[in-house]
């Protein structure tokens, strides 16, 4: 597949985004380029393209299918496996914040429940460190709930939300600045 120059350029600006959010650079490649493509891509279609080793491609792909961003397909008189990417940006997000959700926030509330439990028998930690080891579990058990709360609700509702951001914010603020 060649790519044009907008083309070529959203997959490389993609993959410098990818590792400043803690994605490899390829991994991110790969998905944009399956987002954009209109066919489905073998592995060696993605390695030509792309001009990256082949045993990068499979690792990468084998990645984003852990993430559920990316599924082998089969096309007929073809052995090869081909891979499309999800094309909806909202599937994706879904997709990105759950996954994020199990690797990063889950074990870190186990942690911190963990210390939250813990910091009221260690006399070593004050208790305005204890408090604020609360604080961080308070906020995080907030936001999964609210996560929780939103993630099942429809790509509609979910744009009728985001757009009245700023009139939620002055319905609900306050002169309390906490």
């Amino acid at each position: 597949m060649d790519l044009g120059p907008t083309a070529q350029k959203y997959v490389l600006h993609w993959g410098e985004m990818g590792t400043r959010w803690g994605v490899n650079r390829t991994v991110a490649q790969i998905q944009a380029l399956l987002f954009l493509a209109d066919q489905p891509m073998h592995a060696e279609e993605i390695t030509e393209t792309l001009n990256v080793a082949r045993s990068n491609v499979s690792n990468s792909l084998k990645e984003l299918q852990s993430w559920g961003l990316v599924r082998i397909v089969h096309l007929a008189g073809d052995r090869r496996d081909h891979f499309v990417a999800l094309q909806d940006v909202w599937e994706i997000f879904r997709a990105i914040v759950e996954e994020r959700k199990r690797r990063e926030i889950d074990p870190t509330l186990t942690v911190l429940r963990d210390c939250a439990s813990e910091a009221r028998y260690d006399n070593s930690l004050s208790k305005a460190a204890q408090g604020r080891m609360d604080e961080a579990l308070d906020f995080l058990q907030m936001l999964t709930a609210s996560y929780d709360d939103y993630k099942h609700l429809p790509p509609a509702t979910l744009k009728r939300f985001l757009k009245m951001g700023g009139k939620v914010a002055r319905l609900l603020s306050t002169d309390d600045k906490t």
